[in-house]
């Protein structure tokens, strides 16, 4: 019966974010096609836009890690008051970073996108997209929140719907506004961007409906509430701090890697925008066993479960190495018919196809490196370790061997792709080592 329970909670909570997941990297990639139509240096541009937004995204990412770990523990002692508090406590943070994402867009665009590439075409366009998205950033801040809470209470179903309908409307706008169809007028990348927004706006409006919805069926005081004792505030510092800074340094490493692909060309860089997609399609796929470990496990902790909880997540370790071994093939397979729908040259085709066939074989060490760092060890609060081990992974192995094979040894883009990715190698070894010592097991008071 406990075996059962176990999977039904995971079908519960992994089904419907592996689904929204699997939903965006699809339409992403047809709303890839459709820029793609507008040339190489297009794609190039909401590229580089991209390494960027996900710094934001990222460290919103991180905040609702954080607020998973606490707001999951919290449930399992029934502390109502804690949930409250620490639900509107991460929710401020959320709305600050979103506040500050958004002024450094508005004033300083171009200047960051000149960081990552110099080509002028690229620039201009990448900056006009990163000034209209950043209206996006703090209604995507709300419904983060409204969408952890809905599923540490396992209604993990209103996120979803939300994302659903988020995603359609993206793609309806994509092609109104990109080529002016149905009356709309025809704005490019502008209205790729402007795309984007309407969707994110409508998202946070459903997120925040649903949340209100459930709250009053589950006698769940969100009235709002900052006062918490210093002891607690600590304790959430504690363990949203290292997460912080665990991501950002992550996301500032991505960007890196990002600025090094965009200087090896604009070729290079549309031929890894292509892979964007895809890669988060099969990452996607698999990214609700984390979030459902993050939860699961982080229950269990909170009752003190703690040989339930080692047992449960190897069982989860195992699910995630079976999905990515087969997406992993999977891809090997398809992923030339995947870069031949693109519009680009020849040259770009191949060369994304090559990425792919390197993303195959790093992906499930990333799918592991996933579920263990990003779900499991994180669900007790020691997030100190995750940390550690992802500046480690980045800054002293990823970034480093990622600048020698572009810039010293001048390696072709997927080589060097592919040389980069094995810190995810060294991050798992790590991980494994602090799991099997269980020094992540911990309850929070």
């Amino acid at each position: 019966m406990e075996t059962k329970n176990f999977y039904k909670n995971i079908a519960d909570l992994a089904l419907p974010l592996t689904l929204q997941a699997l939903l965006q990297s699809s339409f992403t990639i047809a709303d890839q096609l459709m820029v793609g139509r507008l040339g190489d240096t297009s794609i190039a541009a909401i590229g580089l836009a991209g390494k960027f937004i996900s710094m934001y995204s990222v460290l919103l990412s991180a905040i609702a890690t954080a607020a998973g770990i606490i707001l999951s523990q919290y449930i399992g002692q029934n502390n109502n008051e804690g949930i409250r508090k620490a639900f509107h406590f991460n929710q401020t943070i959320c709305l600050f970073i979103g506040l500050i994402f958004t002024l450094i867009c508005l004033l300083a665009s171009e200047n960051i996108m000149n960081i990552y590439n110099k080509d002028t075409a690229t620039v201009l366009y990448s900056s006009i997209y990163l000034r209209i998205f950043c209206i996006s950033f703090l209604p995507t801040a709300l419904a983060t929140m409204a969408s952890v809470i809905l599923r540490c209470v396992n209604k993990a179903l209103y996120p979803l719907y939300a994302g659903i309908a988020s995603i359609f409307l993206n793609t309806f706008f994509n092609y109104a506004l990109i080529f002016g169809n149905f009356g709309f007028p025809e704005m490019g990348v502008a209205g790729a961007a402007f795309a984007s927004v309407l969707s994110q706006i409508f998202s946070c409006l459903i997120s925040i409906f649903f949340l209100f919805k459930e709250s009053k069926k589950l006698a769940l005081n969100l009235k709002f509430d900052l006062g918490i004792s210093r002891e607690i505030r600590l304790t959430y510092f504690s363990i949203i701090s290292p997460i912080l800074i665990c991501e950002f340094l992550w996301s500032l490493g991505e960007n890196v890697y990002g600025a090094i692909y965009g200087n090896m060309g604009t070729k290079n860089l549309a031929a890894m925008t292509i892979t964007f997609p895809i890669q988060g399609l099969v990452i996607g796929a698999l990214s609700g066993l984390a979030a459902a470990a993050g939860i699961i496990i982080g229950k269990e902790l909170g009752k003190e479960n703690f040989d339930t909880a080692y047992k449960e997540s190897k069982k989860l370790l195992l699910l995630g190495l079976y999905g990515s071994l087969v997406l992993s093939a999977i891809l090997i397979i398809s992923g030339r018919y995947y870069t031949s729908l693109y519009n680009v040259e020849p040259q770009v085709k191949r060369l994304s196809y090559l990425i792919l066939i390197a993303f195959a074989l790093i992906a499930p060490v990333k799918v592991q490196n996933m579920i263990l760092g990003g779900g499991i060890i994180r669900s007790g609060g020691e997030t100190k370790y995750v940390m550690w081990i992802d500046i480690i992974g980045t800054w002293l192995i990823g970034v480093p061997l990622g600048l020698i094979c572009a810039f010293v040894l001048k390696l072709p883009l997927p080589y060097v792709y592919f040389i980069l990715s094995l810190e995810e190698v060294l991050r798992l070894f790590l991980s494994i080592i602090i799991f099997k010592k269980r020094l992540w097991m911990k309850t929070v008071k």
